[in-house]
């Protein structure tokens, strides 16, 4: 099925506060690379967020000579406001010097950088792997279509697979949730690839207390800190990869696979995940699981219907009849 066709099956009800950023990414996901111009608590950087999964790991330029394996950064390195570039898992961030501000240059920043991904181009050469100098710690606060949740996303990789804390008792094998969970007004905590979803209690609002998370998780992970213990690290990659290797049946596969390319870059732009739990061959219903920003979000309910359940349907028909989430 092309985009085009896609995109009339993905309904948008503007009588409904909609995830609309997720319906995007998806459509996106299946036409070319683009970006989305993004604010960050610092006014000199700004991020430039794509539509699918960039680059594995994250890495820091400082000048054009530290640039030398990274031909995007090279070249923005050539514009003369540019002062350092960040590129992570689904994003690029940029910053400038004071000689200019970002409304009068971003435009051209973000259509260099995508003409560049859409070309192909390579984004950072291997050998920059190893030896990786350490680089400066930055966190980024950024918003949700969840009003309860927010995201702080580190400029570099955390886990290599998603961590899900509902409670304290649930954090133990995670120094950092547990370390989260100790501020009161932290009610869940989520844990993906170079991200941290937070969920609040109502009784206070982001504007109180934004600075200070964001501020103890970057000095966290400047610190060293541990973010999941080592035991518990690899029991969840053997769990993954067991459920990975499963004797599932083609359904299955296919729903997990559709996931895992159009939804999940998606949802994990707006800091959640949607993890396939299994598919009842009688009843023709996808059981999902929500988690981070996902999970609670008034639009979550129109999210499954409206976007990834009609998708499933065409793209493999006569198989699926709903999509349920069953801690929804």
């Amino acid at each position: 099925m092309n985009a085009s066709k896609l995109r009339r099956f993905l309904f948008f009800n503007s009588n409904h506060k909609v995830c609309f950023s997720t319906f995007a990414q998806i459509t996106k996901k299946m036409e070319k690379i683009t970006l989305k111009i993004e604010k960050t608590t610092s006014e000199s950087i700004i991020k430039f967020t794509a539509n699918t999964v960039l680059i594995s790991g994250s890495y820091e330029f400082n000048t054009i000579d530290e640039a030398k394996n990274s031909p995007l950064a090279q070249q923005l390195f050539h514009l003369p406001f540019i002062k350092r570039v960040f590129i992570s898992a689904n994003f690029i961030a940029v910053e400038k010097f004071d000689i200019v501000e970002w409304n009068d240059v971003q435009e051209e920043v973000k259509e260099q950088i995508e003409h560049y991904l859409n070309n192909p181009g390579v984004l950072v050469l291997e050998e920059t792997n190893s030896p990786q100098q350490k680089i400066p710690v930055e966190v980024y606060a950024e918003s949700t279509p969840n009003p309860s949740v927010l995201k702080f996303v580190a400029n570099k990789n955390l886990v290599e697979t998603d961590f899900e804390f509902k409670n304290k008792e649930e954090a133990k094998n995670s120094p950092l949730a547990l370390n989260l969970f100790d501020f009161k007004y932290v009610k869940e905590v989520f844990i993906s690839e170079n991200y941290v979803s937070v969920s609040k209690t109502e009784a206070i609002d982001w504007g109180e207390i934004t600075v200070e998370l964001r501020s103890f998780i970057r000095e966290y992970i400047a610190n060293g800190g541990k973010i999941i213990n080592e035991n518990y690290k690899q029991e969840k990659n053997s769990q993954t990869a067991a459920s990975e290797t499963a004797n599932l049946d083609d359904v299955s596969k296919q729903v997990i696979d559709l996931l895992d390319q159009y939804v999940k870059p998606a949802v994990a732009a707006d800091g959640g995940n949607i993890a396939f739990q299994s598919y009842d061959e009688t009843t023709q219903t996808v059981n999902v699981i929500l988690q981070g920003a996902c999970s609670g979000c008034p639009s979550s309910t129109v999210t499954l219907k409206n976007g990834i359940e009609n998708m499933l349907k065409q793209l493999i028909p006569g198989k699926i009849s709903q999509v349920v989430a069953i801690n929804l």
